[in-house]
C-alpha cells in the first residue's frame, strides 16, 4: 500500500489507533527482547483477560519427566519463543515486560505436569518455527494453526481449536465484506495462515476482473488491529478469539464482521526429531483436561468453546 500524506483528521487518528496498539499488547510493545517465567496473573488488562487468581497449582507426572529430552530437563526449564502481540492469547503485561495469556496460563501447567518451568521469550511470529527446528527454542508456543505446510517442519500437538474472524471499523464505513472486498485494503499479521486466506481471495478477485485486494502485512498482530482503527485499513482478519478480544478492548471502535469460519486446531510446535516428547506434551495436555485444570484455564479467559478433548500429535487437518 503507498504511502499516502497524513490530513490533520489522519493525523488524529493514527494517534487514537497509537493508543489503541497499546491497550491491545498490554501497555507494551511486542519487538523487544522480552521473557519471563510462565505462571503469572493478566490482573488489570482487562476485557476477556484472566481474573488475576492464581493458576491451579498441578503435579510433575513421573511418567512423563522421564519422557523429556535429557537437553532440556538438565537444568528444569523448557524455552518457550512466542509472539507476544497476539492478546489475549499471548501478550505483555501493563508492564511491559512479563508475558501473559491464555497460552501462556496453559503452557505453564504442561510444563509442569512435566517436571519443568517453562520460560516465554517475544519472538517475531514467522521466525519461531525454524528456531525451534535450530534448537533456539525447545517449543513453540504462539496459537499456532495446524496445517500441511507446518506438519512438514516440526512435531504439533492439538490443543485447542480456533477459527478465522474479520474486524472493521465500527458501523462498517467502507461497506467491507468479506466475500467480496476487491478494492480495498486489509490488515493481516505476517506469516499467519490469514495471509493464505486473504491471498486467495484477492485472486478470486483479479480472476472474475476486479481489482486486487491490496494485503497490508503487520509483523505484529496489534499493529494490524490499530491499522483499522486509524483508518489505514478498510478490515482485518485473525484468529477468531484475538479478533474478539481486540473488538472487546476498543471501546467500540471496531465491530465484528460476518461469522467465524475455517475453524482448525492450535499446535504447539516440538522439533521434529522428538516425536517421543511431542507424545509427552500431547499426554500433559490430556492429563490437565481429565483433572479440570485445562477446563479452568480456559474459563480464566472467557475461551470455552475452543475447548477439544482428544489432543494428538501431528492430526490430519486440510
Amino acid at each position: 500500500m503507498a504511502n499516502r500524506p497524513l490530513t490533520r483528521r489522519g493525523r488524529a487518528a493514527l494517534a487514537a489507533a497509537a493508543g489503541l496498539t497499546l491497550a491491545l499488547t498490554g501497555c507494551g510493545g511486542g519487538s523487544g527482547d522480552t521473557s519471563s517465567s510462565g505462571g503469572g496473573s493478566a490482573g488489570g488488562t482487562g476485557g476477556a483477560a484472566a481474573t488475576g487468581s492464581p493458576l491451579p497449582s498441578v503435579a510433575a507426572d513421573q511418567a512423563l519427566t522421564a519422557r523429556v529430552p535429557t537437553a532440556v530437563a538438565e537444568d528444569g526449564v523448557i524455552t518457550v519463543g512466542t509472539d507476544s502481540t497476539y492478546a489475549p492469547n499471548e501478550f505483555l503485561a501493563e508492564d511491559g515486560q512479563t508475558i501473559v495469556g491464555f497460552d501462556v496460563d496453559l503452557f505453564t501447567l504442561v510444563a509442569q505436569k512435566l517436571g519443568l518451568e517453562a520460560q516465554f521469550e517475544t519472538a517475531p511470529f514467522d521466525s519461531i518455527i525454524a528456531g525451534v527446528g535450530s534448537g533456539r527454542y525447545e517449543v513453540g508456543v504462539s496459537s499456532f494453526t495446524i496445517n500441511p505446510d507446518r506438519l512438514q517442519q516440526a512435531n504439533m500437538v492439538s490443543y485447542f481449536n480456533a477459527g478465522t474472524q474479520w474486524a472493521t471499523r465500527a458501523g462498517n464505513p467502507d461497506g467491507v465484506d468479506p466475500d467480496n472486498a476487491c478494492g480495498l485494503s486489509i490488515a493481516v499479521q505476517r506469516g499467519t495462515v490469514q495471509v493464505d486466506d486473504i491471498t486467495a481471495r484477492s485472486d478470486a478477485c483479479t480472476a472474475a476482473g476486479n481489482e486486487a485486494i491490496t494485503i497490508d502485512q503487520f509483523d505484529a498482530q496489534s499493529d494490524a488491529t490499530a491499522a483499522v482503527a486509524s483508518g489505514r485499513d478498510a478490515a482485518v482478519l485473525a484468529d477468531s478469539p484475538v479478533v474478539a478480544y481486540a473488538v472487546q478492548q476498543t471501546n467500540g471502535q471496531l465491530e465484528l464482521l460476518g461469522d467465524i469460519y475455517d475453524s482448525a486446531p492450535y499446535g504447539y510446535v516440538v522439533p521434529q526429531d522428538q516425536a517421543d516428547f511431542a507424545g509427552a506434551v500431547r499426554d500433559a495436555v490430556q492429563a490437565l483436561i481429565d483433572d479440570g485444570s485445562y477446563a479452568e484455564v480456559l474459563q480464566r479467559w472467557g475461551l470455552e468453546e475452543g475447548a477439544i478433548d482428544d489432543p494428538t500429535v501431528n492430526p490430519t487437518v486440510g
